[in-house]
């Protein structure tokens, strides 16, 4: 939960103190809001300034009276907020004209247990959101839209902004939240306010995979209903950075009547991306099978240019014979080329232990990531002094961390030993990752006297209380 309690009871005790609403809390922040309303209830009632909170909610609580004086902004942002139904509903009828700062609590209100504060803070809602409220509102609209009451809230925005503008919803689209994000693409692309070419400059440019998905599949659906044309929505979409824009793009050269193009993707860095376009190639007017195109550029092993997506494309649809072109690869000058060679040797099931032995040392750390997966089944064959040389504290960090693993797949003593070993190490997360490995380790086998010098050991750093110690122990077959 985003809400700090305690930061809106600090909020609260500002209001409490005077201090005008936009100066005591974040007005642009929807959590602010709600940790405000928390805060009141849940903080400032409870906590050490009771007499503050008895003084101030008392004033809040005279909105009761038959002729109550006009409160100012803060005792109305704290009656807003009251654990008195009634202290909240007096309050809403006081909101506006004076205070309209103070709208931002009528959304939450909205969203109220009780019926007839919820009601009134709705038809003040009603009347109040235009084009520049709802969109001032909308964060905050769409965060209490998460209760369950909170839906009617966003009903009023959506009808809000049909009403306004189409520039009114530009803000919303341009948002730095993507929840605000999606809500604007979707309310625009139900009323068709967007062309499909602008449709897929956003599914190539927006951040929010979301976002790129809504906004490929109406651009698309523009074009299939005849709005637009291929050439107006497929090049953005095809440039994309992201790969989930470019992999629409290319699942829809098919379509197009574009199959042959889809080839230039065979070798693209996303999976995803070159999943489409194997589909592509074969569903086209003249199939081709992908295997080949990958055939012919991993034989050029000597290449530095090799595209690296080519590499692990061919293990993605080839045969486990097609192992023999990737084994080159392990040394090629390009570190994204022996990183994928060593994954399509892995996804083929075609791996030398002997040869991933020698990558744990390569500089590249992807490529000693990738070494360790493939590793990994067979952990327990490999020596452990051999391992044990690379967590020298003079090894590369990716070194260090690939021997690491695998000594913690060995599991029991030996995982103990190589935790114990990088308690002190000056690593930051390596000796992190050691410390976890300790107090989480279980004994695997019993009398091991070994076990009980390491235990020993680590409850003397602290990380063992005498309870857990002495569990380990009886665990491990040992006397603490």
């Amino acid at each position: 939960m985003r809400e700090n309690v305690r930061d809106g009871g600090k909020a609260a005790l500002r209001l409490a103190a005077g201090t005008p609403p936009k100066d005591a809390l974040d007005a642009a922040d929807p959590y602010a809001w709600t940790a405000l309303d928390l805060g009141v209830r849940v903080w400032l009632d409870g906590g050490t300034e009771r007499e503050i909170s008895a003084r101030v909610l008392g004033r809040a609580t005279g909105l009761l009276r038959r002729r109550p004086a006009p409160p100012d902004a803060p005792v109305l942002a704290l009656a807003l907020c009251h654990r008195d139904g009634r202290v909240r509903e007096a309050a809403l009828h006081r909101l506006l004209p004076d205070h309209p700062e103070l709208l931002p609590l009528a959304v939450i209100r909205a969203a109220d247990w009780a019926d007839p504060v919820r009601d009134r803070a709705r038809d003040l809602l009603r009347g109040a959101l235009d084009a520049a409220t709802a969109v001032a509102l909308a964060p905050l609209i769409l965060l209490v839209g998460r209760r369950a009451r909170g839906g009617t809230a966003v009903e009023l925005l959506t009808e809000a902004l049909r009403r306004s503008p189409r520039d009114g919803l530009v803000p919303l689209l341009r948002h730095e939240s993507p929840t605000v994000r999606r809500f604007a693409y979707r309310l625009a692309v139900g009323e068709g306010i967007l062309s499909p070419a602008e449709l897929a400059r956003t599914a190539a440019r927006d951040t929010d995979v979301v976002v790129q998905d809504l906004c490929a599949e109406a651009a698309l659906a523009g074009v299939r209903e005849g709005r637009a044309a291929y050439d107006d929505v497929l090049p953005p979409m095809l440039g994309a950075r992201h790969p989930r824009a470019r992999s629409a793009g290319v699942t829809a050269l098919r379509a197009a009547g574009r199959a042959e193009a889809a080839e230039a993707f065979l070798a693209d860095r996303s999976a995803l991306v070159r999943a489409c376009a194997r589909y592509a190639v074969r569903q086209g007017d003249s199939p081709r099978d992908p295997r080949e195109f990958y055939l012919a550029l991993c034989a050029r092993s000597d290449d530095p240019a090799l595209p690296s997506g080519a590499v692990i494309g061919l293990a993605e649809c080839g045969r486990r014979a097609d192992a023999a072109l990737l084994e080159p690869l392990l040394a090629h000058p390009s570190a994204a080329v022996r990183a994928r060679a060593v994954a399509g040797l892995r996804l083929l099931d075609a791996v030398d232990a002997a040869r991933m032995r020698d990558l744990l040392d390569d500089p590249a750390p992807g490529v000693a990531r990738e070494a360790v997966a493939a590793l990994l089944p067979s952990a327990a064959a490999l020596p452990e002094e051999w391992l044990v040389r690379r967590l020298a504290a003079g090894r590369p960090r990716p070194v260090r961390a690939a021997a690491f693993r695998l000594l913690v797949a060995r599991g029991g003593v030996v995982r103990l030993r190589a935790a114990v070993a990088l308690l002190d190490d000056p690593d930051d997360r390596l000796r992190h990752w050691a410390r976890q490995t300790v107090q989480r380790w279980h004994a695997v086998e019993r009398g091991n006297a070994e076990v009980g010098e390491l235990l020993e050991r680590v409850r003397d750093r602290g990380l063992l209380s005498d309870h857990v110690f002495k569990r380990r122990m009886w665990a491990a077959g040992l006397r603490a």
